[in-house]
């Protein structure tokens, strides 16, 4: 089944989950009104459905290639990067002194799903492109962003993250690549690098590679960690002295070329200092940080994929009679086991779109709220709700593909009818900028002790007040919704008040062994709410003459996560409370 990015729900949720109408109320997107979002909604959608969407087969069954150095990315692909970017979309979120648009996070956030359900092996690479941008933008020299940033921005150029190392995965401090300075201003940059998204193709002439690497004096560990912009072309034109030394072969995202990167056969690449020595991973944290928001939007956009694709496969496949029907076999949709896979992928899908909307529009009032007082208490709420953005979207991202295979049945296992290559895709996300245990361990240890506590405890509060104006509504077709998400929010509040505890008694085992299924609860209460919150707003347009027959199912979906999902919550609260228990005997246990 073709792809159709599905504009209205994420206009919707845009809107009256995350917050776009109160923001340009607010005059912090004064150059957008509903009508100009939409028009470019509804654009993106059509360049997602019909010119890459076209090309996700094609990405992975070709994938990229190497031969004597040289990435050749699927038939194809060259094509439609240059058209999406003469398009402009590159460039919708960029600074507007360097050519972008300047358009708000929140906006650009719904184009990266689209892309990113069109193809996840193509949205990724603008991805790392857009943070890059941003990490120069803040921490490079005027003369390094003078040369580099317009073609990023414009994406005639694109860029990578240089991280990874064979001994240094998650562990930075294991980092080994070198970076001798000259005496000129560059520094030769030698070593080896891992897993690099994009590292070499033929999209474009130039790659600028973010690199990590130490100074010679450098101190030990991360604290002696600088960043490198390393051009593959340098700025006469000649090649510089590193290569693409392999592909990867993946289980996923094959349209995406993942590379060995060697800096230095023939004495180091040239590179420049961005930022101050020393501090590289704070300059890449910038870059980092709207990554991991970007990974947690594949994961809504996977999500979205694998719904769309199953749910069009239920209507079509017939098998039984459903319970009730006429005589003759009925479609799968129509049986109650199928019809509980396809709401809880759907369920699950909306509200990571909304954590992640949310996440984004917080984003944007850290940057454009004028009060400084404001502005920082966004600036925490984006803080608290990036690993969960996440870690709890990616996680859903993989589960709901594996549901749409489920609901293929034995097709869904054959390759040919694509659901398969949605599971292989999605499992990646959980994985890469930051894996989703490192997000809950950033989420405990340092996101929940924010002003004292004061900002999580916020974020619940506006949670709480949703339930309880859910509570105050007597409409049947909420039915448990009110109580099942009040049940859900005290069970963050109780784990909530545990986990701080942990963390400022100094109890870091206890807290990291809680560490997941917290966030896993943070993200079924963030996501029911967020949930409710446009059912609520559904149903007041529904008072007010909307006819949109969408509204009535958004209070159904609503419903469903509420009554069916959420519930789990105190199995998770139990895990954090009580989980601990098991570090104790976890060298018996595997050891056996």
């Amino acid at each position: 089944m073709a792809y159709r990015a599905p504009v209205s729900d994420i206009l919707f949720t845009m809107r009256y989950v995350a917050g776009f109408d109160r923001a340009v109320a607010d005059g912090l997107y004064p150059d957008l009104s509903v009508d100009l979002a939409r028009t470019i909604l509804e654009e993106a959608g059509r360049f997602a459905n019909d010119v890459i969407a076209p090309l996700n087969r094609e990405g992975d069954e070709h994938g990229a290639t190497l031969k004597d150095g040289a990435v050749t990315t699927a038939p194809g692909w060259k094509e439609a990067y240059r058209a999406w970017t003469e398009a402009g979309w590159n460039a919708l979120p960029g600074p507007a002194e360097y050519g972008g648009q300047g358009l708000p996070t929140l906006l650009n956030s719904a184009c990266v799903e689209m892309w990113n359900s069109a193809s996840m092996a193509f949205g990724i690479g603008p991805v790392l492109t857009h943070g890059a941008i941003e990490a120069m933008a803040v921490h490079a020299s005027d003369a390094l962003k003078s040369r580099y940033l317009e073609k990023l921005v414009s994406g005639e150029w694109t860029a990578t993250m240089n991280l990874t190392e064979p001994q240094a995965g998650s562990d930075l401090a294991a980092l080994r690549t070198r970076a001798e300075p000259v005496g000129d201003g560059t520094y030769r940059i030698t070593g080896q690098k891992i897993f690099i998204t994009y590292g070499e193709h033929d999209l474009t002439d130039n790659i600028v590679h973010l690199v990590l690497a130490r100074l010679p004096d450098a101190p030990k560990g991360t604290r002696g960690i600088s960043l490198f912009l390393v051009p593959k072309i340098l700025p006469d034109g000649t090649r510089n002295d590193l290569r693409c030394h392999s592909l990867e072969h993946k289980l996923g995202i094959h349209g995406s070329p993942t590379c060995t990167m060697i800096f230095g056969d023939d004495g180091g690449a040239v590179g420049w200092l961005v930022g101050e020595e020393n501090r590289g991973l704070a300059c890449m944290f910038t870059m980092m940080n709207n990554a991991r928001l970007a990974v947690g939007l594949q994961g809504v956009a996977i999500a979205e994929r694998a719904y769309q694709q199953a749910l069009g496969y239920a209507h079509e496949r017939r098998q039984g009679r459903a319970v009730g029907a006429a005589e003759g076999s009925s479609a799968i949709v129509e049986h109650p086991d199928v019809q509980r896979n396809l709401l809880t992928m759907k369920a699950l899908t909306a509200a990571a779109r909304a954590i992640c909307y949310m996440t984004a529009e917080a984003i944007d009032r850290a940057h454009l709220e004028r009060d400084a007082a404001r502005a920082k208490a966004a600036h925490e709420r984006a803080s608290l709700l990036t690993p969960v953005a996440k870690a709890f979207s990616t996680d859903i991202g993989m589960e709901v593909a594996s549901l749409g295979v489920q609901v293929h049945g034995g097709m869904g296992f054959i390759e040919e009818t694509g659901a398969a290559q949605h599971y292989r895709d999605a499992r990646i996300a959980p994985i890469y900028e930051g894996t989703n245990g490192i997000q809950a361990i950033d989420l405990v240890t340092r996101k929940l002790p924010l002003s004292g506590g004061d900002t999580v405890r916020a974020q619940i509060a506006s949670m709480r007040a949703i339930v309880m104006r859910l509570l105050k509504e007597g409409t049947p077709a909420f039915g448990a919704t009110a109580s099942r998400l009040r049940d859900t929010v005290d069970s963050l509040d109780r784990a909530t008040s545990h986990m701080l505890g942990a963390v400022s008694s100094n109890a870091p085992a206890e807290a990291l062994a809680g560490a997941a299924p917290y966030l896993r609860l943070f993200g079924l209460a963030q996501g029911g709410a967020a949930l409710a919150q446009g059912a609520l707003a559904a149903k007041a347009l529904m008072m007010g003459g909307d006819t949109d027959p969408a509204h009535a199912g958004r209070i159904a979906l609503c419903r469903f996560f509420a009554e069916n999902l959420a519930v789990g919550a105190k199995g998770l609260e139990d895990a954090v409370l009580g989980g601990a228990g098991f570090l104790q005997d976890a060298n018996l246990a595997l050891a056996g």
